[in-house]
């Protein structure tokens, strides 16, 4: 048995338009950077092409095609209970190119009867403004979040979806998963990282301070735009709830040494210095020492400072996947001052996944009690949180007790966190309920839902839509409020 939560605790699932709607080219949509990302996998990383190359298979620009079937799908969400759904909206359905002059009304209207139809269920939609998907031409023409401009065109973007869908939607996010672009490396997977979250592209000879100072450059930028896009928000809406949100993969430390202690708490500072920003409304007396130090961050204005205290966050959206161990750099006279200085190893007490990912209930709990630490009092909604796994339909049915599984420990960490911790927890949006393109691979394969979606990794299938036994154990847990976990 789980420990009940409250009858508005929000219970539901989250997607991402670039993954999900598919009819890239449909509705006067632009050519998003989602667009250009080939297809991958675990033992490859999806390319970033210049520009659509035909004959690729490009994952994204088919989806689920949740356009054209997103009735039947939230028909099946109700049929589960879900209290809240989170979406994006796809900033090149409404613009484009980014920089256009006028939105495109028939984005709008999607848009529109997207969230008519969940009020229709009695689902709260709890939208996402840049999901991983800003217009290419903003890469191409300025590039990307690297430039200041970007900063208003987003500002625009959001000023028109806020009047538009004022009375519709009350909880918003400004730029998904912000953080994950903080630990900078030579990794390819890196590379995903700061092209989904900033636009921006390196040169084969970029150098690892380069990087770093590009991307913390295009952080500040995004950060003041959503700081500034709160706070019009909020002028256009005062019932609007606004948040950041990003990942939050549990720290540990490799050992006591000091060393790797040290190491630890500054991993978690550099991890942490978006969230510091959007709840606290400026740097970290560490970050700022370390910007001082390196000049990694040049463009930072008195306005921005003033923009930045003025735009602060009404509640944390976070995704909570796995935990991470980390120790000091192996040269024992680095000094750590440095994010390259600290080493990711392997944490012999955490089980891993398909793809390597450490399966970690308890690190949840662990992570909202850290949060509330840093933050107290501050609302967290969970807006991620799932098990992508290889499934396997027998005779018309999906028997997938490992998603369960892991599902069902998770929500028990978070109803701890909630009850006996305080933590105040206002939602647990599941990540992928109906199975989705996979952001970090471009595979169907992988596949997180409660929905199983009959397509493979080229988009081919019937497109048919099977309950899976989770969705069966998900709609109990909504029902009993978290109280029925299940065996």
């Amino acid at each position: 048995m789980g420990l009940k939560l409250n009858d508005d605790f929000l219970w539901g699932g989250a997607i991402a338009a670039h993954q999900a709607e598919g009819a890239w080219q449909e509705g006067g949509k632009g050519v998003s950077i989602a667009d250009i990302l080939t297809a991958g996998s675990h033992q490859h990383p999806r390319q970033i092409t210049d520009g659509v190359i035909e004959g690729l298979n490009y994952p994204n620009h088919h989806g689920i095609d949740f356009y054209h079937t997103y009735k039947e799908d939230l028909a099946l969400m109700a049929e589960m209970g879900f209290k809240a759904f989170r979406t994006s909206i796809a900033w090149t359905r409404i613009f484009p190119n980014g920089d256009d002059a006028e939105p495109n009304e028939e984005g709008l209207a999607f848009y529109d009867d997207l969230f008519d139809e969940m009020h229709k269920h009695g689902i709260e939609p709890v939208v996402t403004l840049n999901h991983f998907e800003m217009p290419y031409h903003l890469v191409t023409e300025y590039g990307g979040w690297g430039n200041r401009k970007l900063i208003d065109l987003f500002v625009n973007y959001a000023k028109v979806v806020f009047e538009r869908y004022q009375d519709k939607v009350t909880y918003w996010m400004t730029h998904n998963e912000i953080s994950n672009q903080a630990a900078v490396s030579n990794d390819p997977f890196f590379e995903f990282m700061v092209w989904t979250n900033s636009g921006l592209k390196f040169s084969e000879d970029a150098t690892l301070a380069e990087k770093q100072a590009a991307m913390m450059q295009a952080g500040h930028y995004e950060l003041v735009a959503s700081a500034k896009a709160v706070k019009l928000g909020h002028e256009i809406n005062p019932n609007f709830i606004i948040g950041g949100m990003v990942n939050v993969a549990a720290l540990y430390p490799a050992s006591p040494k000091p060393a790797d202690m040290l190491a630890f708490q500054k991993a978690r500072q550099t991890r942490d210095w978006f969230t510091d920003v959007h709840v606290r409304g400026a740097y970290s007396t560490e970050m700022e020492a370390f910007f001082e130090k390196t000049g990694v961050r040049a463009d930072v204005t008195d306005e921005d400072r003033a923009d930045l205290l003025a735009g602060t966050v009404d509640y944390m959206a976070i995704s909570y996947y796995n935990s991470k161990t980390v120790k000091a750099a192996t040269d024992a006279d680095t000094e750590i001052d440095n994010p390259s200085h600290v080493e990711t190893v392997k944490n012999d007490y955490v089980k891993v996944n398909d793809w390597d990912w450490a399966v970690d209930p308890q690190g949840l709990r662990y992570a909202l009690n850290e949060l509330n630490d840093m933050y107290p009092r501050l609302p967290i909604m969970i807006v991620e949180n799932g098990f992508g796994a290889y499934d396997t339909v027998e005779n018309g049915e999906i028997h997938d007790p490992y998603r369960i599984d892991y599902l069902r420990a998770h929500v028990a960490e978070v109803e701890k966190a909630v009850v006996l911790d305080g933590i105040p927890v206002i939602g647990y949006l599941s990540w992928g309920p109906i199975d989705i393109v996979s952001a970090g691979t471009g595979e169907m394969k992988k596949r997180y839902g409660y929905i199983y979606v009959d397509l493979d990794d080229m988009g081919e299938g019937s497109g048919d839509r099977l309950r899976k036994d989770s969705f069966h154990w998900y709609k109990e847990v909504i029902a009993s409020h978290g109280e029925n976990l299940g065996d």
